[in-house]
C-alpha cells in the first residue's frame, strides 16, 4: 500500500509523463482534516485533462488505491480527483489563475514542483 506522500509523488510523475504544467505537490497535513496532500497541475487541452484522469485513475486502481470521488467534465476547467489522502486539481490555465489554489493554501509546504 503506498503512503499518502508516496501518492503525491507517482501522481507527480504521471502528471509530468503526460507533459502537464507546473506541477506542484503541497503537503496540507497541518491545515486540513479532509486530505494530506494537493497535486496542482495545468492542462493545455481537454484532450490532455481527460487523458491524465484516464490515468491516474486507471494507475492508481491497479495498485488498490480506487478514486473516492471526481468532479467536473475534461473540458470544464477544472477536474477534482480524491484519492482520500491525496486531492488532485487538473486546471486550465485561466481556471487555475482565477481560482489561485496556491495561494489559498500558501501555508501549505511544497513538497515539490515540477515546472
Amino acid at each position: 500500500m503506498l503512503t499518502p506522500v508516496e501518492k503525491g509523488h507517482k501522481l507527480v510523475d504521471i502528471a509530468s509523463d503526460l507533459q502537464a504544467e507546473d506541477i506542484v505537490l503541497l503537503d496540507i497535513r497541518d491545515l486540513s482534516a479532509f486530505a494530506d496532500y494537493f497535486v496542482i497541475l495545468t492542462t493545455t487541452t481537454s484532450r490532455q485533462a481527460r487523458a491524465l484522469r484516464e490515468d491516474m485513475v486507471k494507475k492508481f486502481k491497479d495498485v488498490g488505491v480506487p478514486l473516492s470521488h471526481g468532479e467536473g467534465a475534461s473540458d470544464s476547467g477544472w477536474q477534482l480527483l480524491d484519492f482520500g489522502d491525496v486531492v488532485v486539481h487538473l486546471f486550465g490555465e485561466a481556471d487555475r489563475e482565477f481560482y489561485s489554489l496556491e495561494e489559498l493554501w500558501s501555508r501549505a509546504h511544497e513538497v515539490v514542483r515540477v515546472q
